[in-house]
């Protein structure tokens, strides 16, 4: 069965999403805006190896090389130290670092496990418009599947995700399961760019909607489990070929 062969859920207005956007701050949080661009562009650097592990990273230079402030500067290497990323050295400024392959395999599982958990609270949870609203984001995603643009697919995908949180209708689980994906994001965004994975990522992405939209808790949490854990196999392969 495909997500064709489901009906229709019905239009209508819903309640703004619980979840904060990650992939979109709000324009009034100019300097956030700022950060986060900034965390997205080194996190690019450092895993495509553009900045290899030990590169120091100063604040003083970077805002210059993206004329900036240090200010989102210092945000986004707190972000970066976050996900692993970058090492934060007390009175030695900051250097590019790379979580072992033990944290990596961790921070993804605990992606994997809250993920599954807030698909399969969906299944059971997500109203009339909840389940349009995944439907609009998931047919978003197809259109981008063929473009071959891996950043764009990238920001829709954060509110594909970000509509499955807001569904489960527990706002504490979905907001562990933002702080978990912020941490594993730049891997995760990575792996678009190996060849064909757009395609691949909405197929998987369409057994998770199949399976909410039918109100099966287990076959979404299995199916979103089973997406994440490709997702990361996908890094792997892209870690190997940069």
């Amino acid at each position: 069965m495909s997500l064709d062969d489901l009906p229709r859920s019905p239009a209508a207005a819903g309640p703004d999403m619980l979840v904060r956007r990650v992939d979109r701050p709000s324009p009034q949080q100019s300097k956030i805006t700022r950060a986060e661009e900034l965390r997205l562009q080194l996190a690019d650097e450092i895993v495509r190896g553009a900045l290899g592990p030990g590169s120091p990273l100063d604040e003083s230079d970077i805002a210059r090389r993206f004329n900036v402030s240090r200010t989102p500067v210092r945000e986004a290497l707190r972000q970066l130290a976050a996900s692993g990323l970058v090492e934060a050295r007390a009175h030695r400024g900051a250097v590019v670092a790379q979580p072992s392959i033990e944290r990596l395999t961790g921070m993804f599982e605990a992606m994997a496990e809250l993920e599954a958990l807030c698909a399969g609270l969906a299944a059971e949870r997500m109203t009339a418009a909840d389940r349009h609203a995944l439907e609009a984001v998931h047919e978003e995603l197809r259109v981008l599947s063929y473009t071959g643009n891996p950043e764009r697919f990238h920001e829709v995908n954060e509110r594909f995700h970000n509509t499955i949180y807001a569904g489960s209708h527990n706002e504490y689980i979905a907001e562990m399961t933002l702080a978990t994906r912020v941490r594993v994001q730049p891997f995760r965004r990575a792996q678009f760019r190996n060849l064909g994975r757009l395609a691949k990522s909405h197929a998987e992405h369409d057994r998770v909607v199949v399976a909410i939209l039918r109100g099966d808790k287990a076959g979404a949490a299995a199916a979103m489990r089973a997406h994440i854990t490709l997702v990361r196999g996908e890094y792997e392969i892209y870690a190997v070929s940069v």
